[in-house]
């Protein structure tokens, strides 16, 4: 069957089912025009009186589309501040959720058989299988790993499939229940945009895929993938898998490496502004003026009442990508650059904030953390002044190290007194009943490690080092060094009364120093007080506040955070510190 006669063909299944019959297709407005194509399919017996004989639609079967498969696993960590509180997927757009709209208008066109691929959020979306009858695939890689994950778990259903994105938003039905070969759709631009661009050949055929030119025809809105392609993109993907090359890329990136090996995938185009993808919140509020007064985010009405502004005075926003425990962006009102953070999941159980707005007012009231401006003890959100001018220190420069350690001096001797701090090892001994709750064995593999650690402990019990108040997580970006060389430390969600172990410790933790430069960090912080009592103390803290970051690390993954390399990290400090000073105990203390 010729591609023109299949377009009028499906144009006249569509009328006969009373669907809306997509008009934005370029390819197909064509198609329809084509009035003797028409006529011979008529004389060819495929069409009388206007409608399609069963000839026409045995014909069709083959083209027959099985199923769609819609991606909604990302966080969409670009959609800030609204991806922080639900998927995109789930946003109401003029009054519609993006996913349902898309799902209706699959369901419209015959598409009954739905797939959605969750991972972010995902008991969000759980409701959709009652209400549409949808199915679902949890991807429980998302945060580590891009949408070609979500397809590779989806494989076995894919061939003849639409593949969609939960954020697309459709002005006009672009789905059929036939569809002729394997495309990508899209519309033209004259303009230079961060999209995907497709260069294609007199026959659409797509011959080139570019990221970034100055204008041409990009990709946009769903993909259909035909049998042979997909047996073909998976059997890649399968290849590829676990060299890690394509784990944060999307999956075009892995069709545009790969371009020659597949036989035909065409460029679908739609005339502009049919297709909306809403990259930023500001996208949407362009698109949708509803969301300039009230976009239904608590974000954003903590923000209004705290400045006393309207919604759309906050404006510019943009992800921080830094941070362990939550989630933060920078936002502006009135030319005025602020950072807002938004707290991680499960850190309710380990971070009390009224304690560490106490802190806050206390580090701001003496000078080593000015920008506070807003914690909500209930909520655990926080506003604070951003600071665009510093840089963090850099953990090779023993000049930077002593800009630090007079910070943490000058802390460590401040007059205050707080009924609240970490304690490492009692701390540690919470958090593994929390995670012990979840798996009960979870913690055999580290008993000797464990063992270790708490005679380490043991040893600093009662040498005479005095608690004081502490800042408790002293990694590099809690630090900036401002170009005048003042330092601000900023996060005090594990500050506190307590030892001051836990703040050296942690910065040699975190620039995961060799032992010659743990020591002379430790000398330079100690001066006229290092001597063995203090030199064992402080060594031995290593060793157990990177216990205590590990076993915090296990928490927060078991939340469903990510954070291999640190979580590895800590706990290779931990043992190493802790082998070392106990196989060296003595001469330590000499």
């Amino acid at each position: 069957m010729l591609l023109n006669e299949f377009y009028i063909l499906s144009s006249l299944y569509n009328g006969s089912k009373g669907l809306v019959d997509c008009q934005t297709d370029i390819e197909k407005q064509k198609a329809l025009q084509d009035a003797k194509c028409f006529s011979n399919l008529v004389k060819r017996g495929y069409i009388k009186d206007n409608k399609l004989t069963s000839k026409a639609l045995n014909a069709l079967q083959p083209y027959k589309v099985n199923n769609a498969v819609i991606l909604a696993a990302g966080a969409s960590t670009r959609f800030i501040p609204l991806s922080l509180e639900q998927p995109k997927g789930l946003y109401e757009v003029r009054n519609e959720k993006l996913i349902e709209r898309q799902i209706c208008q699959l369901k419209q066109a015959g598409i009954n058989d739905i797939t959605l691929v969750l991972g972010y959020k995902k008991e969000m979306f759980y409701y959709l299988k009652d209400k549409y009858q949808v199915k679902f695939i949890i991807n429980d890689s998302f945060n580590i790993k891009n949408n070609i994950e979500s397809l590779r778990l989806a494989q076995s259903i894919i061939s003849n499939t639409y593949i969609c994105v939960s954020d697309d938003y459709f002005m006009e039905n672009p789905f059929n229940q036939f569809e002729y070969r394997c495309f990508f759709s899209g519309s033209s631009t004259s303009e230079k945009t961060d999209e995907m661009y497709a260069i294609t050949d007199s026959n659409n055929r797509i011959t080139r895929l570019e990221k970034g030119l100055d204008g041409g025809r990009i990709l946009l809105g769903h993909c259909f993938f035909d049998k042979q392609f997909s047996q073909k993109f998976f059997e890649i993907v399968n290849s590829v898998t676990n060299n890690g090359k394509y784990d944060k890329a999307f999956w075009e990136w892995l069709v545009k490496d790969y371009l020659n090996s597949f036989d035909n995938i065409y460029f679908k185009e739609f005339s502009p502004n049919t297709i909306f993808e809403f990259d930023y919140f500001d996208d949407l509020r362009k698109f949708d003026t509803n969301y300039l007064g009230y976009s239904h985010s608590d974000i954003m009405r903590n923000i209004k009442l705290i400045f006393r502004c309207d919604e759309e005075d906050i404006i510019n926003f943009r992800n921080v990508s830094k941070g362990l425990t939550n989630k933060s962006f920078v936002f502006e009102i009135n030319g005025i650059e602020y950072i807002y953070r938004h707290p991680g999941d499960g850190t309710e159980s380990i971070v009390n904030r009224k304690n560490e707005k106490k802190s806050l007012v206390l580090a701001k009231q003496f000078g080593i953390d000015p920008t506070y401006i807003y914690l909500d003890v209930n909520e655990g959100w926080k506003i604070s002044q951003f600071i665009a001018d510093f840089r963090e220190p850099d953990y090779n420069s023993f000049n930077d190290s002593k800009l630090i350690i007079k910070t943490l001096r000058k802390l460590h001797n401040l007059p205050i007194t707080v009924d609240y701090g970490l304690d490492p090892i009692k701390d540690s001994i919470e958090i593994e009943k929390l995670l012990k709750q979840k798996d009960p064995n979870c913690f055999k593999p580290y008993q000797q490690l464990k063992e270790n650690i708490l005679k380490l402990y043991s040893l600093t019990e009662n040498d005479g080092i005095e608690k004081c108040f502490c800042h408790g997580d002293t990694y590099q970006p809690n630090w900036m060094i401002l170009p005048d060389n003042s330092v601000i430390l900023i996060d005090w969600e594990y500050s506190g009364v307590s030892d001051p172990g836990i703040d050296i410790g942690y910065y040699i933790v975190d620039g995961q120093y060799d032992f010659q430069q743990a020591e002379q960090f430790i000398k330079e912080y100690l001066q006229q007080d290092y001597n063995p009592t203090t030199r064992l103390h402080y060594l031995c803290y290593i060793s157990i506040i990177a216990y205590y970051w590990f076993v915090w690390a296990l928490y927060r993954e078991s939340c469903g955070a990510s954070m291999p390399d640190a979580l590895q990290c800590w706990l290779n400090e931990a043992i190493i510190y802790s082998d070392y000073v106990l196989d060296n105990l003595d001469k330590i203390k000499q």
